[in-house]
């Protein structure tokens, strides 16, 4: 198997990941309430979205880093 093509699944699934992930989380629009700060109130972090989005930042690192491989064709 050609070093490329695992470079090119990887960077697929990672994409693929992405979007699914990034449907995943919860909105964050607020409306006006987050002008005064009282949007803080009624919200709590949760341990599943913490996870949620160290995951989206790790798949976006992957992303990013085998676009940045496969553009510059150093493999």
């Amino acid at each position: 198997m050609n070093a490329s093509v695992i470079f090119q699944v990887l960077w697929t699934g990672s994409a693929l990941g992405l979007i699914a992930l990034v449907m995943l989380h919860s909105p964050k629009g607020d409306g006006i309430g987050a002008i005064g700060g009282q949007a803080q109130l009624f919200s709590s972090t949760k341990s599943a979205e913490t996870t949620l989005n160290r995951v989206t930042w790790v798949l976006t690192t992957l992303f990013l880093g085998t676009t940045l491989v496969l553009a510059a064709g150093w493999v």
